[in-house]
């Protein structure tokens, strides 16, 4: 609480901070009051430590923003609501305006001495697995999953905190120091992450096979003296199977668990939803009530309340449905047609879609964006053609928004079917064809499909290297992404051959202080690290 009778810090003129309930790496998170809704709330400063300069302020105030909105989409009571994201004019102190919870964190769950009931931890990874099913529809990836960022309410429901901010921090990317020493905490870092690769879905099954293990055995899955062997043994140790902790644990779940823990991204099960099905033995059946062996520790909330009643993930998209043969209402009589507008009319509408389009872009107002590109495409199509040129631009428009708002889901059919329209339009060697196609290879990685994104991408740099050579614009971001990809499969000497070329011809095209440039080179001396190789 305040001091004395000293006044409250207020954020945004509206946000009273009130009480500091933890301080972290991350930031500080304060029990707050809204006074505009009348209603408490909790605020999340988020430290940030790399500005150095008026542009890097600029784009990390973007970049926070945009991960606030893109966490906001989540809508499931497993994620913690956010109701606002502030930023003060130096970009300095920024927050996020969340839904307060009373909850206990799950790293008061963890003893080493007493591991979890089994149907105590299943109920926590079912829950958990049950939030993340929301948020990688959305899509949107965690990044840094483990028990400080897992709460558990009074009710039982558990809590996943946290979503963004490694995206908005960029703290799931391991970093070296000058002197090529590694930083950061690694216990519950998948072997992509470890290596600075690709981010998917599939890093955070790893994570929760991080924290189910733990939950079961009492202890972390590898502990080492440096973080060097640390980072080796996620990339390369076997974990020590958990029935050998502990005999209780059923195969079928030791099975599940180093599934989660494999190395390769795509050896892990496919989404959470399998995840969710694979626990659902070891979980109590509706209106069973505890048994002895089923208590937990004392004094904090019971996980397994919540599947003493029906509770399951949202369901795995399905394809929409194929459009009646019919026209017409359900009377069966086709609406008269409306009356066709002017060519004329039909460009002054694009002309304005754009220009409200470029408004909602520079406030970075994605989901608006789309939808007003959407109301124009379709009146365009009818009155100029669904292959014309400015009906194309729209649509590409559209799916590059979905695509930098993170909605890969949806840009990915979009990309397909554009790089089919303009391969038979244009040709498939041409620019706007194959930069469609890459897109959508961009599209699949982030969803988790790498290998079919791969092929893609190096099928693309086959045909711009034989149209613009290796560093033209397109080549070099094709080349980077084809070496991050590789890196995060674990391909460690492939895309070594990929990326120190490229760390070469950047630092001379583009200075060794660019930020591609930085990155690739943290990600050479990772591989260097030669964390695949045995361990010293």
């Amino acid at each position: 609480m305040p001091e004395g009778n000293a006044p409250a810090q207020v954020i945004a003129g509206r946000y009273e901070l009130l009480e500091e309930l933890s301080h972290g790496g991350m930031g500080d998170v304060w029990r707050a009051y809204d006074t505009v809704l009348d209603r408490p709330v909790a605020v999340k400063r988020i430290r940030q430590q790399s500005i150095t300069s008026p542009s890097l302020a600029e784009e990390f105030a973007k970049r926070f923003q945009r991960e606030a909105r893109i966490t906001a989409r989540i809508q499931h009571l497993g994620v913690p609501q956010v109701y606002d994201a502030v930023l003060d004019d130096t970009h300095e102190r920024l927050f996020l305006v969340m839904e307060l919870v009373d909850g206990v964190p799950l790293s008061a769950y963890i003893d080493p001495k007493r591991p979890l009931p089994v149907s105590w931890a299943a109920a926590v990874a079912a829950q958990v697995a049950t939030v993340l099913s929301h948020a990688h529809d959305v899509p949107v990836i965690h990044r840094d999953l483990k028990p400080g960022n897992i709460l558990v309410a009074r009710d039982g429901t558990v809590k996943v905190l946290d979503f963004g901010i490694a995206a908005i921090l960029r703290t799931d990317v391991t970093k070296l120091t000058a002197t090529g020493s590694p930083i950061g905490t690694y216990q519950y870092m998948s072997p992509e992450q470890v290596r600075g690769g690709r981010i998917t879905p599939q890093t955070d099954l790893y994570a929760l096979g991080c924290v189910l293990y733990e939950l079961l055995g009492g202890r972390l899955v590898f502990e080492a003296e440096s973080e060097y062997l640390l980072m080796y043994q996620h990339v390369n140790a076997a974990p020590t199977p958990l029935r050998e902790l502990r005999t209780d644990v059923p195969a079928d779940l030791e099975s599940l668990v180093l599934d989660l823990l494999l190395k390769a991204p795509e050896a892990r099960p496919a989404d959470t939803q399998e995840v969710y099905t694979r626990l659902l033995p070891f979980l109590p059946a509706p209106g069973h009530e505890p048994e002895a062996g089923e208590a937990g520790p004392v004094g904090v909330p019971d996980p397994t309340a919540l599947f003493r009643r029906p509770y399951a993930p949202r369901s795995r998209a399905q394809a929409p449905a194929a459009a009646p043969n019919a026209p017409g209402g359900p009377d069966g009589i086709a609406p008269p047609a409306p009356l066709a507008p002017s060519l004329a009319d039909v460009r002054a509408n694009i002309d304005e879609a754009y220009e409200h389009f470029n408004a909602l872009l520079e406030e970075e107002r994605f989901s608006q964006a789309v939808e007003v590109l959407g109301e124009a495409i379709e009146p365009a199509a009818r009155a100029l053609g669904s292959e014309n040129k400015q009906v194309l631009g729209l649509r590409r428009n559209r799916a590059a928004i979905r695509l930098l708002g993170g909605d890969y889901r949806a840009a990915l059919p979009e990309f397909e079917a554009l790089a089919d329209v303009y391969a038979r339009v244009s040709g498939p060697s041409s620019k706007p064809a194959r930069e469609c196609r890459a897109q959508a290879a961009r599209c699949r990685a982030e969803l988790g499909q790498v290998t079919d994104a791969l092929a893609e991408l190096q099928g693309v740099l086959a045909v711009v290297r034989s149209v613009d050579g290796d560093v033209s614009v397109e080549a070099v971001e094709l080349r980077h992404d084809i070496g991050m990809l590789l890196l995060a499969q674990g391909r460690a000497a492939e895309a070594r051959q990929i990326l120190e070329p490229l760390h070469e011809d950047l630092c001379m095209v583009l200075g060794p202080d660019d930020e591609m440039t930085v990155e690739i080179a943290e990600a050479l001396a990772l591989i260097r690290l030669d964390l695949d190789g045995p361990a010293s």
